[in-house]
């Protein structure tokens, strides 16, 4: 007698049980239409998505901590981790310019801004102080000196990455300077402590669907779904760029690596929805760190690359930044010359690299940019206020995959990543855990030939 076949609601029952895709995407749903039908409700839903992200980021600094010295230990070469930092930076720089100047390019040819005919004096210029809470951008100096901490319990009390990776490296050299047989217990040490922290994620995981819940309900009901036709063209705009921009991602890494983006972005779908869900790539670290490392990039090249990318690889906010420049000169009657637009691209380059954990960056990074200018009041950053919410989905978006396609194209370029078995990891040829967890760590493997 043949197997009975569950009914459709009991498999979407036990689908809705088992697969965090499934109820991040119910919760998405659910979200929005609480947000529509109860704005004044969806409001005080707030902590959901403010817990969940406090409790991610009270493990992110640890777990970075862990497999960025396990990486080096284990990798036997602290020269081979100061190439990849130094071929990190250089993909950043590049990707990030690109990314300027294809919003510039794409402003410049629909120029979304134009026949707004803004009067600045009309705008209220206190509502960007009151959404960056008068703070600004740290100067090249105070960010290089930000990034070194202070103590060493201090970098992980104030969640500084950057600073964190300093002391992971300055750990993991002195590993590798005194040898397992001083220091034997050590390192298994570290690794237990991964191995925890990395169950810890499992636990605040089930939270998910609660805080995406929260955070739609939340901005639907603050913002509405008005603001998409008032900002309409603008918002389309910036979409367009943003897929014009992945796609040539897309391009870049299957010449580098021959590894699909469309069956990478597959495999982390459950991530990404979260991201969406949460306006946060925070949100998603952990989980994308070990799948990267499950899909063939060595631990090294994911503790560095990944996590220095969320502060010096801003894809999706140079995009939104140079769009977003263009169509504020537009919107008050300013034509920009081909000069002045260069010096867009040198301000938002250098004021891009400070935004990671500045509150209202953007809205600093715009405004800064307009005084450079000279020629667009800085009060017409307000301009941007209705709309800024409604770009968070591009730039989160943006941004985690063009830091998972550095973590790619940087380990292939160093030696470090294990093609065959990204491959078979991204078509579902590798075992995978049962329920959407975080999958087990494959074995190392020798690395492959340095790419020049």
């Amino acid at each position: 007698m043949s197997p009975s076949v569950p009914s459709p609601p009991r498999r979407a029952l036990r689908l809705l049980r088992t697969s965090l895709f499934t109820q991040v995407a119910c919760a998405l749903v659910l979200g929005i239409v609480f947000g529509k039908l109860w704005p004044g409700v969806a409001a005080d839903l707030q902590p959901l998505g403010d817990g969940f992200l406090r409790l991610i980021k009270t493990i992110i600094s640890p777990l970075v901590f862990c497999v960025v010295v396990v990486g080096i230990a284990k990798a036997g070469d602290l020269k081979a981790f100061g190439r990849i930092g130094l071929k990190a930076l250089i993909w950043f720089e590049v990707a990030s310019t690109l990314a300027l100047l294809i919003g510039l390019l794409a402003a410049n040819v629909v120029q979304p801004g134009s026949g707004m005919r803004v009067n600045p004096s009309t705008l209220d210029a206190s509502a960007v102080d009151a959404k960056t809470g008068g703070g600004a951008l740290p100067s090249a100096t105070e960010f290089a000196l930000d990034a070194l901490p202070t103590s060493f319990v201090g970098a992980f009390a104030e969640n500084s990455l950057l600073q964190v990776l300093v002391l992971a490296c300055l750990v993991g050299a002195a590993l590798l300077h005194l040898g397992h047989t001083k220091v034997p217990q050590v390192l298994p040490a570290v690794e237990q402590a991964q191995e925890v922290v990395f169950a810890i994620v499992g636990f605040v995981m089930r939270l998910a669907p609660l805080a995406v819940f929260g955070s739609m309900a939340v901005l639907i009901g603050q913002y509405g779904l008005g603001v998409i036709k008032t900002y309409g063209e603008l918002i389309i705009l910036c979409y367009a760029a943003a897929a014009f921009f992945v796609a040539l991602l897309a391009l870049v890494l299957k010449a580098l690596t021959g590894i699909s983006l469309w069956k990478f972005l597959r495999y982390i779908r459950e991530e990404v929805l979260l991201a969406l869900g949460t306006a946060s790539t925070e949100s998603v670290m952990p989980r994308v760190m070990e799948k990267l490392r499950r899909a063939g990039a060595r631990d090294d090249a994911v503790g560095l690359v990944l996590p220095t990318g969320y502060s010096f690889n801003l894809d999706g906010a140079s995009l939104y930044l140079s769009i977003g420049t263009l169509f504020i000169a537009q919107a008050v009657g300013v034509d920009l010359s081909l000069g002045q637009q260069v010096t867009v691209v040198l301000v938002l380059m250098l004021t891009s690299k400070g935004m990671a954990g500045v509150p209202g960056s953007a809205f600093l990074a715009l405004s800064a940019t307009a005084s450079s200018l000279g020629v667009v009041p800085a009060g017409a950053v307000a301009l941007l206020l209705g709309v800024d919410r409604v770009m968070d989905a591009m730039r989160v978006v943006t941004n985690l995959l063009g830091n998972c396609v550095a973590v790619f194209a940087v380990s292939r370029w160093e030696g470090a990543l294990d093609i065959e078995q990204a491959k078979r990891t991204l078509a579902g040829e590798a075992e995978a855990t049962a329920g959407g967890g975080i999958p087990a760590q494959p074995k190392a493997k020798e690395p492959a030939a340095e790419v020049l």
